[in-house]
C-alpha cells in the first residue's frame, strides 16, 4: 500500500509542533521508508511526532516516528520507536 491522507490526523498542536496519529495496514518498515509521507509534505514539519498503528490487518505494532527531514517535498521519518514490544504473559 501507500500513504493514505484519510488515515493521518492531528492529535495536538502547540508552538509550531504537531502530534499526529496514523493508522495503516502497511508494515512499520514501509512507513519509515524515505518518501512515504511525501504527499503530506505541506503539513509535516521537522520535529513533529507521528503516533502510528501499523500492520493493522496482520500483526499490529504501535510506536512513534520523528519527522527528521522535509525538504523540497521529500519527507523522511526516523525508524519507529516501538511501544509494547514485549508481552511477558
Amino acid at each position: 500500500m501507500a500513504y493514505a491522507s484519510k488515515d493521518l490526523s492531528v492529535l495536538a498542536y502547540a508552538n509550531g509542533f504537531t502530534l499526529w496519529h496514523y493508522a495503516t495496514t502497511d508494515l512499520a518498515t514501509e512507513v519509515d521508508t524515505s518518501g512515504y509521507f511525501n504527499d503530506a509534505a505541506d503539513m509535516l514539519r521537522v520535529g513533529d511526532i507521528v503516533v502510528a498503528n501499523t500492520d493493522t490487518d496482520g500483526t499490529p505494532s504501535s510506536g512513534f516516528y520523528l519527522v527528521n527531514a522535509n525538504a523540497a517535498g521529500q519527507v523522511d521519518v526516523a525508524d519507529m520507536t516501538a511501544v509494547g514490544t514485549a508481552d511477558l504473559d
